[in-house]
């Protein structure tokens, strides 16, 4: 008796599983608006913005844009070395009414999609696993899966 082996037993699982995903894309506008930026420097300059030497002016906020005053260098000494910089960098106006998808509204940075069309789009995925996917229009999508699992424990 103690020869005798005992049967093999195991637990066998298999799943079977299957999906189609259809999308079709919906219009999209996606914006970034430029900010104002300005920079001024300088060595052994004098500057001014006109009225006083030494100051430099505000300038002047409209519609969410700056605008800088305007500004004089002037070498301080006579055949010594110097140096002056400035840059600006003008934001993009702020809009006064939101912007129709499709339009292209006054931003530094834009990208506007139009809405997908569904055209043929279609999928199945039959008992045996085989699938049949069929193409849409511009800004659609098929995707198809069909998996197998087989456990043994």
């Amino acid at each position: 008796m103690l020869m005798m082996a005992a049967p093999a037993h195991a637990d066998l699982t298999h799943r079977l599983s299957s999906s189609v995903q259809l999308q079709v894309n919906s219009a999209a506008t996606q914006a970034t608006r430029l900010g104002n930026s300005y920079s001024i420097s300088g060595n052994n300059v004098n500057t001014t913005d006109g009225t006083t030497t030494g100051t430099i002016t505000g300038g002047t906020i409209a519609s969410g844009v700056y605008g800088p005053g305007t500004i004089s260098a002037t070498q301080k000494t006579a055949g010594e070395a110097f140096s002056f910089s400035t840059t600006f960098t003008q934001a993009d106006v702020i809009p006064t009414s939101a912007v129709t998808t499709g339009e292209v509204a006054n931003f530094g940075s834009m990208t506007s999609n139009a809405a997908g069309s569904a055209g043929d789009l279609a999928g199945t995925i039959d008992s045996s696993g085989s699938m049949a996917l069929t193409a849409g229009g511009a800004g659609t999508s098929a995707i198809g899966q069909f998996s197998s699992e087989i456990l043994i424990k």
